[in-house]
Formats: C-alpha cells, sequence, structure tokens
C-alpha cells in the first residue's frame, strides 16, 4: 500500500496539530524530517526540517509499529504547534517526499478494516462518535466502538455453526448407527440464537433514534402559545409571536439536549379551518410532521382538543397560557417560564423509556442483516422439525445466516457500503 499522511486534528489554530502518517515508509519519512525516532509507543521531542534543511516546528514524535497501530500499519504522528502556517509547512513537507501522498476521507480507518483491525460495525460506531454531540449519543456510540455488538455477532455465529456441524455430522455418518440424537442440542442453539436477535431487531428502532434525534411536535390551536413556549425552551427568539392567530406558517426546528438525548423541538402552524392558501399548506406540513413525530404536545387554549390529529398513549396534554390563569391540571407559559420545567421533565421521562430500549444495533443495514439470519434460523428449525430427511437443507439455511452476520460486521458483501460509510471522514481518519 501506499504511505499516506494527513492531519488527524481538527483545523484552524489550536495548541497541538497531530498529523498522522500511515504505511510501509512511515517511519523513513518521519526519520527524513526528524532524524532519529523515539522506541516504539514513547514520544520523544525533535525538531522537524525540511528538505533544505531549515527548521519548520519542534514537535512531539510517537511511533506505533505495524499490528499495534490503529491502521494495523507502521505508523507516526507528529505533534506539532497548531498554527495553520506550522501544520501546512509540515504538510507540504511530507507531500514532497517520494512515495507519500494525501490521504482520502476515511482511508485511515479503511485500512484499519482491511487490516483486521476493526470491523464495519466497530467503524459505523466510530464514525457516530466523532458525530455525537450528547451524553447517550457519546455511550451509544462509544459501546458499538468497543465492539460490543461484534462479541454479540461472533457469539451468534459460534452457536450456528456449531448446530450446522452437528446437523451436517448426521449427513456425514447417515449409513452409519449414529447413537446421539443431535435434535434437541441443535433446537437450545437456534432457538438461544433467534431469541438474541429478536431482542436486537426490537431495539433498533430506539438505537436510531438515540443517533438521529427524536422530535417533539408542539401542536395545538392558534394563539396557543406555542411558539413562546419553543422560544423559552430554546432560550432565543427561534420563532416570531404575535398576537395575532396564524403567525406560524412552516414548520420551525430547534435541536436542543435533555438530560443527554438529542431531541428537535418542533413549532408548527396552529391547526384550524383556513382560507388563507398559505396558512392552509402550513397547516397540512403541522399535521404530516406531528404524525412524524416521535412525541407531540398538545398545547391547548381554553381546554379544546384537535381533530386534526389522534392523542396517542404517550402524547401529553398540557393547557397554555398559565400567566393569565387558564386551564387546569399541567398548564405552562412561555412567556413566564411557569410549569415548563415539568413539561420538560415529562418529556424526558417519556423519551428516556423509550430510550432504554435501545440494544447495540443501531442502523437498517444492521436489521436487515440481523432480520436475514432470523429467516435463516426459522427456516432451519422447520426442517428439523420435519425430520432427519431434510437436515441437509437446515444446515445450509444455517450457513446462509451465518453469512448474513458476518456481512453485518464487514466480513463479506459490503463494498456497496463502504464508500457511505467512509464518505462521512474527515481526512485525518
Amino acid at each position: 500500500m501506499d504511505t499516506i499522511f494527513a492531519l488527524a486534528s481538527a483545523r484552524g489554530k489550536a495548541g497541538v496539530a497531530v498529523i498522522r502518517v500511515s504505511g510501509p515508509r512511515a517511519a523513513d519519512a518521519a526519520e527524513t524530517l526528524c532524524g532519529t525516532l523515539p522506541p516504539p509507543r514513547r514520544t520523544g521531542l525533535r525538531r522537524l526540517r525540511d528538505a533544505g534543511g531549515d527548521l519548520l516546528d519542534e514537535a512531539l514524535v510517537v511511533r506505533f509499529e505495524a499490528g499495534a497501530s490503529f491502521t494495523g500499519e507502521d505508523v507516526v504522528e507528529l505533534h506539532c504547534h497548531g498554527s495553520p502556517a506550522t501544520v501546512s509547512a509540515v504538510l507540504r513537507s511530507l507531500g514532497g517526499i517520494a512515495g507519500l501522498r494525501l490521504a482520502e476521507p476515511g482511508e485511515f480507518t479503511r485500512r484499519a478494516l482491511a487490516n483486521g483491525v476493526l470491523d464495519l460495525a466497530e467503524i459505523e460506531g466510530l464514525g457516530d462518535l466523532l458525530e455525537a454531540e450528547t451524553e447517550a449519543q457519546r455511550r451509544q456510540a462509544l459501546r458499538v466502538f468497543s465492539g460490543a455488538l461484534g462479541e454479540k455477532v461472533d457469539a451468534w455465529r459460534d452457536r450456528l455453526i456449531r448446530a450446522a456441524a452437528l446437523l451436517e455430522a448426521t449427513i456425514d455418518f447417515a449409513d452409519e448407527d449414529v447413537p446421539v440424537d443431535v435434535t434437541p442440542e441443535v433446537s437450545v442453539l437456534l432457538e438461544e440464537v433467534a431469541a438474541g436477535l429478536k431482542a436486537e431487531i426490537a431495539g433498533v428502532a430506539a438505537a436510531e433514534r438515540i443517533r438521529e434525534g427524536f422530535e417533539v411536535a408542539i401542536v395545538g390551536p392558534p394563539n396557543a402559545g406555542k411558539s413562546t413556549l419553543l422560544n423559552h425552551l430554546a432560550g432565543r427568539d427561534a420563532a416570531i409571536t404575535s398576537e395575532h392567530a396564524g403567525t406560524t406558517r412552516d414548520v420551525i426546528e430547534v435541536r436542543m439536549d435533555l438530560h443527554g438525548l438529542p431531541v428537535t423541538i418542533l413549532d408548527t402552524a396552529g391547526l384550524r379551518e383556513s382560507r388563507d392558501a398559505i396558512e392552509s399548506i402550513g397547516i397540512a406540513r403541522a399535521v404530516e410532521r406531528a404524525r412524524a413525530a416521535d412525541l407531540r404536545v398538545f398545547l391547548l387554549s381554553g381546554g379544546d382538543m384537535t381533530q386534526d390529529l389522534v392523542l396517542e398513549a404517550d402524547d401529553i396534554v398540557v393547557q397554555g397560557k398559565a400567566d393569565l390563569g387558564r386551564g387546569t391540571g399541567l398548564t405552562v407559559s412561555g412567556r413566564t417560564g411557569a410549569g415548563v420545567a415539568e413539561l420538560v421533565a415529562r418529556i424526558t421521562s417519556v423519551l428516556e423509556s423509550r430510550a432504554a430500549r435501545a440494544e447495540t444495533a443501531t442502523r437498517e443495514r444492521h436489521r436487515q442483516a440481523m432480520l436475514s439470519a432470523l429467516e435463516g434460523i426459522g427456516r432451519a428449525q422447520n426442517q428439523v422439525s420435519e425430520g432427519m430427511e431434510t437436515v441437509d437443507l437446515a444446515a445450509e439455511h444455517l450457513r446462509r445466516a451465518v453469512r448474513a452476520l458476518d456481512a453485518l460486521v464487514g466480513r463479506i458483501d459490503v463494498e456497496h457500503v463502504l464508500d457511505e460509510i467512509f464518505a462521512r471522514f474527515c481526512l485525518g481518519k
């Protein structure tokens, strides 16, 4: 492979910038800049010089040998001063060394996959970790990046291979008197894997919401105080407020962090019959987004429920404009903040209960692979229940289930998803 290099830390002014070099010529390239290198996995302060001998910077140099680095290759990291001019000078000098080239986006991580350092699920977890904005996202991404999903897949895979081996043994010895009936053990193995897959599949939706964010729509009649409430939650004037009904014509979104959960609050147009063409479009959009939202807060004025939307189990009904003394039960005022803390607590409680259902799998790709494996297991169970005459078909269904799990962690048939995944990575990863 080529030896590649790139800035691994964020661009812009900083105290320290990390430049990573990976590949067979990494050590030689670093020695060209700084002379002798420190021992592997130890730091050393070195002066970096360009091809003409001019001083570029003083940097901490760290060397990792193949098999003990992020990419699995020889890697050298140069921890330089973080000014843009210094970084540019060092990158320019590296680019002038024969056999080196600038890394493409995600190429360091792609090499980690190719060299068996990370599996595909771990790489997806790393991508999520780099994008994490809330504590829940960080915890979930770190769990996947640390290999939790890969460990489950390996355990399922081992059980399926064991079951297939038992079935194939009966085929190999079909003409002999084999005293052991493998059906009970095979059935137990398949039931265990099927139960684990079903639990993971059920948790994908919640895990996706943690990764992408929950949506909470504030809905209700015009002039109920929806925009004022949104502004109070956002801590800024995100929406225009007015005493005139129908001010909000489109869906306004505010991204928030509620107790570590990523949440987008939606302020929607007031729901009513309208002859105004533009307002009618806004109302239609409000209904559409509210139906698709994870949770709805019905903010009422005078106690009337809107007929455009059906109240669902977790939806929250609250009376607005508490500062005017209206309504009973849970009341809020976006103007004074009365009742807002209680409303936020209710919203958080509902979303936390949903987030608790998340397992380790976080993507639709994971769900589809597990569904494919589960389908293969179900067919194998049917064949086993019919007797040993169709045991060869059962074993083939289990091999297909194993291949589905292999695709989940990137062992086979994943080239079509790699470009999409790595396109989100920066040059330094």
